[in-house]
């Protein structure tokens, strides 16, 4: 039996009684994104639902149909760098986000509630702690420093918070994917046999065998992933220095009519110079069932049965400007980290948790609800169902799309958020 992927359904799916309208959603800086709106057919609900994600579409997320269904209008969306985040800053999102928000307001919804799956949900976050601060008080810059004053711009709050199948943020993540034992960060194929989770000498066992990883080797294995995490970040920097010098190079030579060698540096200031991200598959907990255990399978989070041949391959966005890795892919940089975030937030918040997740443990999943700024806030932890809301029947094998979570938004949406009349 295969094993379904992804978070969409296709649209022949949706039922009758509902209508859908494709919208194009122009930001306040420009940027032409991509958005279907659903509604219950002939009605125009008082309360909306947003869905946006930094990487992928949420046109056709599985919770819409449930929520249309129950009475609310979904937007769903497409970003300005869906299925490309080369380049994905994430401060500059939150401007899509924005006009989503003002989009659903405009159609006649008093309340938006904003939907976060997976890496939409410290996207969200990110974006009602922004928009719940003064203007005075947002950032002015990039996570990279580039100048980018949030503060000038129009970011309307959403009234509620919905986390489900969410994790703490993309440089979270990739902070506990990287391959620490790639020991030169030119060469892919550099491997120290001391920090390897995919040596055999270290505990590896291909799956479905278990691995099994003792406390002294996940110490070292966590030093040097923090190690690498760190040495990205500091290469980040270095190549944006590099092109800011370029920039106040060309200004000197400029200023003293040496226009070649201004043109030369004008060309080195717009060379982006991307880094290159490789062996990010790398996290023991998909392998060895007695750490943090849950309900999830012995393989990646993505259901990939051989990790340690996948760690080999293009995995997430292994090609990425500096600036971009710093917004959205570093956690040590990045500010998309839903932990941090939730915590500045107190409008209302649930959070609904996949036990099946790999690439969330439940411990961390409880800390966007227990760390919280909100006094109403909801845990919701589903049995035996994956990141993408699959139940799990056995080893690799996945059976229908389980909508225990969607059911418990909804009931969570109509006690607080009631559509009356």
């Amino acid at each position: 039996m295969g094993i379904p992927k992804g978070a969409n359904f296709r649209l022949e799916e949706a039922p009758s009684g509902i209508d859908v309208e494709p919208l194009d959603i122009v930001t306040e800086d420009g940027a032409t994104t991509r958005a279907l709106l659903y509604r219950p057919a002939g009605r125009r609900p008082r309360v909306g639902v947003h869905l946006l994600h930094p990487r992928t579409d949420q046109t056709q997320n599985y919770n819409i149909i449930p929520l249309v269904r129950a009475g609310y209008a979904v937007l769903g969306r497409a970003g300005r760098w869906v299925n490309n985040d080369i380049s994905t800053i994430h401060e500059h999102l939150l401007l899509d986000v924005a006009a989503g928000v003002r989009a659903l307001h405009d159609l006649g919804c008093d309340a938006v509630i904003l939907l976060g799956n997976s890496g939409g949900g410290p996207l969200s976050a990110l974006y009602q702690a922004q928009a719940r601060k003064t203007p005075e008080a947002r950032y002015k810059t990039t996570a990279a420093g580039t100048l980018f004053d949030l503060g000038r711009f129009d970011l309307p709050p959403a009234d509620g918070m919905v986390m489900i199948g969410a994790h703490l943020g993309q440089g979270y993540c990739l902070a506990k994917w990287l391959d620490p034992s790639m020991c030169d960060d030119a060469d892919a194929l550099s491997v120290d046999p001391e920090l390897d989770m995919y040596n055999p000498g270290n505990g590896f066992r291909v799956p479905p065998e278990a691995s099994s990883y003792s406390a002294d080797f996940l110490a070292r294995f966590r030093a040097a992933q923090a190690e690498r995490g760190r040495r990205l970040d500091e290469t980040a920097r270095h190549r944006i220095a590099v092109r800011r010098a370029a920039i106040e190079a060309a200004e000197l030579f400029e200023s003293r009519g040496k226009t070649e060698l201004a043109l030369a540096q004008r060309r080195r200031a717009r060379f982006t110079n991307h880094m290159a991200v490789w062996r990010a598959s790398a996290d023991p907990a998909w392998l060895d069932p007695t750490y943090e255990p849950d309900d999830r399978d012995i393989c990646a989070f993505n259901n990939e049965a051989r990790p340690d041949l996948q760690n080999f391959v293009p995995f997430l966005s292994p090609f990425l400007s500096p600036d971009a890795y710093l917004s959205t892919w570093s956690g040590l940089s990045g500010r998309a980290l839903t932990v941090d975030r939730l915590a500045e937030v107190r409008d209302p918040l649930i959070v609904v948790h996949y036990a099946g997740d790999g690439t969330t443990q439940i411990r961390e999943a409880r800390r966007m609800c227990d760390e919280s700024g909100a006094e109403d806030r909801s845990f919701e932890l589903i049995r035996n169902v994956d990141h993408y809301s699959f139940e799990i029947v056995g080893p690799h094998r996945r059976g229908p799309r389980s909508m225990a979570g969607t059911d418990a938004v909804v009931a969570w949406m109509e006690s607080r958020f009631p559509l009356g009349d």
